[in-house]
């Protein structure tokens, strides 16, 4: 990685939806040269994804809940989890294995709004129950894809 990359890494940062021509103005190459920089750094791993960032994140107004899903049927669940699919605020959904057939992570603009998805999930055919937590505060909240050291000691 050379300055230009760390000025194009700058750059996205602070706009992720910056056009490849202003970028390339801002960093006094040509559209194509941009585009390619961008096309290795991904390819090597400096960019690892793009992600949203929606309203209240920075000010904690987000409201998140976990919710374990009890399936009536692991082995022919997949409406379930194609209904789970459709829900913007399902950040995250795994299946898993032991009591509990899925976890869901959601992160809402209210508690109310929580409420209303709990409600609509424990209300899909193929739920048979459901135990929602909501989240009191973070402690470990570690980016996806970076790198992981290992430090003696």
């Amino acid at each position: 990685m050379d300055t230009i990359d760390e000025n194009i890494i700058a750059e996205l940062t602070r706009n992720a939806r910056i056009s490849h021509s202003e970028l390339a103005d801002k960093v006094l190459l040509s559209r194509n040269a941009v585009r390619q920089r961008i096309e290795r750094l991904e390819r090597q791993g400096h960019i690892a994804g793009y992600t949203i960032v929606r309203a209240g994140d920075e000010t904690g107004d987000v409201v998140s809940a976990l919710v374990l899903v009890y399936r009536q049927d692991r082995m022919r669940g997949g409406d379930v989890l194609a209904g789970l699919k459709r829900i913007p605020e399902v950040v995250i959904c795994e299946i898993l294995s032991g009591d509990f057939d899925i976890m869901v992570r959601l992160e809402a603009a209210s508690l109310e709004r929580v409420r209303v998805i709990r409600e609509d999930i424990a209300q899909m055919p193929g739920v048979r129950d459901t135990v929602t937590a909501l989240t009191l505060s973070g402690i470990v909240n570690r980016p996806r894809g970076g790198r992981s050291s290992t430090a003696a000691g």
